[in-house]
């Protein structure tokens, strides 16, 4: 069988970034503290130089489990209301996850930044339990439609 993984184009670089500037919520995997995987819904935003970003509240058994294991993965891509989901263009990041500390210089414009995509947010931008998450990118899994799979790494992505 023939490697099923098409060489990264300029094209699936384009419908990567299209699927990151779009993107408002992803699906989280995270690994729990007894080594089981955990997936919920963020809200999915970008720092002002790309990088991807969600906020989270400690509350938040997601939380939980990036602050003890910061390995995750991340997937973006809106399934439409027509046509087969599985023929739709997805973007998978595995990434490692940090902390934004709220007493940092940069939450302070993060928190303006992420307000103009995610205005709803205001509600609980402020409260003391919630904070930002950044992500860094170790490599994207792209499926662009059915037989159109290709491996990003962070250049690709950035």
């Amino acid at each position: 069988m023939t490697n099923p993984i098409r060489p990264t184009d300029n094209d699936a670089r384009a419908l990567a970034e299209t699927l990151l500037q779009t993107a408002r919520t992803a699906a989280l995997a995270v690994v729990t503290s007894h080594g089981g995987p955990l997936v919920t819904r963020v809200a999915f935003g970008r720092t002002p130089d790309g990088r991807p970003l969600t906020l989270v509240s400690d509350l938040s058994a997601h939380t939980a489990a990036l602050r003890s294991d910061p390995r995750c993965s991340l997937l973006v891509g809106d399934v439409s209301a027509k046509g087969d989901p599985l023929n739709q263009p997805r973007l998978t990041l595995e990434a490692t996850a940090s902390f934004l500390d709220r007493a940092s210089p940069r939450h302070e414009k993060l928190a303006a930044h992420y307000l103009r995509d995610h205005p709803k947010s205001k509600l609980y931008i402020g409260f003391a339990d919630f904070s930002f998450v950044l992500f860094t990118i170790k490599i994207g899994h792209l499926n662009g439609g059915f037989g159109k799979a290709f491996t990003l790494t962070p250049a690709d992505l950035g």
